[in-house]
């Protein structure tokens, strides 16, 4: 089912209850009741039993990162702030405007990465 729109998985809390459930596990208690103590669905525990069995307990550990790979890294982020307080003017625009259109293509200048005008907008949004 997911979570509601806007809120983020805690992924180490969800590891630590992986790991909680694996300690239990090792103890000998069974499934069923480890997905009671845990708050997960006994199939998760199941899964997690036959991960913990063919892999220990770095099996249960976190994948890492969910998700595409973003294609713009830390280290970009500055060179578009730079470009911003320089002004659309200095990528060849007659007005001092900036657009989602304009700033997608200043990303595109500087970083050398293409996105769609909305996207460039959610990346100035989280830049603050």
């Amino acid at each position: 089912m997911g979570n509601p729109a806007g809120v983020r998985r805690d992924f180490q809390a969800l590891e630590q209850r992986r790991l909680r459930a694996a300690q239990l596990l090792k103890k000998g208690v069974h499934q069923s009741e480890v997905a009671r103590q845990v708050g997960a669905h006994r199939q998760s525990v199941s899964r997690w039993a036959q991960q913990l069995e063919a892999g220990g307990l770095p099996g249960l550990r976190k994948a890492g990162r969910a998700g595409r790979k973003p294609r713009l890294r830390a280290e970009d982020l500055p060179k578009i702030e730079r470009g911003l307080k320089r002004g659309p003017e200095a990528l060849g625009y007659e007005t001092g405007l900036w657009t989602a259109w304009r700033v997608a293509h200043l990303i595109e200048e500087e970083c050398g990465v293409r996105y769609h005008a909305s996207q460039a907008w959610r990346i100035l949004r989280q830049m603050g």
